[in-house]
């Protein structure tokens, strides 16, 4: 009687649903995130930019945060790195923090919340 293990068996289905061409992201960095949106019969790719606050979990479970000023409101969108939704990820420039998470955005207005930028 051959006796499976669960945890190799959800690890080798999640490992074909992840995707390989995901740049390195770091918190901070300025993204566009090209969503697949449907309307009626017709798809079309929707861009998103914004600066990265945060990542959680790990493997297939992997979300970002994404956080844009429009019209002086602060929107945060949560996505999933490897969801069919996420159509293209760019990293637009990278930037120096000292946190994993960069909640405290939330609380600064205009000039206050802008992050030293490094150069590659």
């Amino acid at each position: 009687m051959i006796k499976l293990n669960p945890q190799k068996t959800i690890k080798a289905v999640e490992n074909s649903f992840l995707k390989q061409d995901i740049p390195l992201l770091r918190i901070g960095d300025n993204v566009k995130i090209g969503v697949k949106i449907i309307e009626g019969n017709k798809e079309r790719v929707q861009f998103y930019e914004g600066t990265l606050l945060a990542k959680k979990n790990s493997s297939i479970n992997t979300t970002i945060t994404v956080r844009k000023i429009l019209q002086g409101i602060g929107i945060e969108r949560v996505f999933l790195l490897h969801s069919p939704k996420v159509d293209s990820i760019i990293v637009l420039n990278s930037v120096k923090v000292r946190r994993s998470k960069l909640y405290y955005l939330r609380k600064l207005k205009g000039k206050a919340s802008r992050l030293k930028q490094t150069f590659k």
